[in-house]
Formats: C-alpha cells, sequence, structure tokens
C-alpha cells in the first residue's frame, strides 16, 4: 500500500534512512517512494528543514566528477528519530488493533 505521508511523517521517515547510513537525496527519494506517494520535489525542503532543526547535516562527494550531496544524521538527529520512533511503535499498535478487530480497546 503507497500513501501519501503528512510532514511529520516524512521527517520520520527521511531520518529513519538517513540514520541508516549517509545517503544521497536521489538514494533517499528511491527508499522512501517504496512506501509514500510522493514526488522528488518534496524531499529536497523536508531535507533542507531537517539540516535547520540541526537534524542532519551535509557533505560533498566526488561521484563520476561531480560533486553529490550527502547527508548524514547528527546527535540531535538521532535524538529526534528515538522519539520519532517511540511515537511511531505506539501508533502503529493502535493501527494493529484496530484492524484486528479493536482487541485491546478498553473502551468496550
Amino acid at each position: 500500500m503507497i500513501f501519501t505521508p503528512n510532514a511529520p511523517m516524512m521527517d520520520f521517515l527521511v531520518l529513519s534512512v538517513i540514520a541508516e547510513g549517509d545517503a544521497y537525496g536521489y538514494q533517499i527519494s528511491q527508499i522512501i517512494r517504496r512506501a509514500a506517494n510522493t514526488k522528488d520535489s518534496t524531499l529536497y525542503p523536508i531535507l533542507k528543514r531537517l539540516q535547520e532543526n540541526g537534524y542532519v547535516d551535509t557533505y560533498d562527494e566526488q561521484y563520476q566528477g561531480r560533486n553529490r550531496k550527502y547527508y548524514r544524521i547528527t546527535a540531535a538527529g538521532k535524538e529526534k528519530h528515538a522519539e520519532m520512533l517511540t511515537e511511531w511503535e505506539k501508533y502503529k499498535f493502535v493501527i494493529d488493533d484496530i484492524v484486528k478487530g479493536g482487541i485491546c480497546n478498553d473502551q468496550k
């Protein structure tokens, strides 16, 4: 299932990719495209915002005679990612519960 995520979910997806290792924009977009119906043009404002918030930084590296900009998660980005991961786990549990019939719903 492919969906169109909101801004916090996109931040979480991008940070999740970069948390696994430094990555460049096109690489990030291809990984996220597996789950999210987004365009490449939406990725770069997200990366810029994450950089402005101190969650990622960048460096250039030569690739086939051209500079390629890589994104790397910072210590603050790792903290933010951990917070978002905790929230995701809670959210995922609730969604799973609803999809499976609401067994854990205390309001029955």
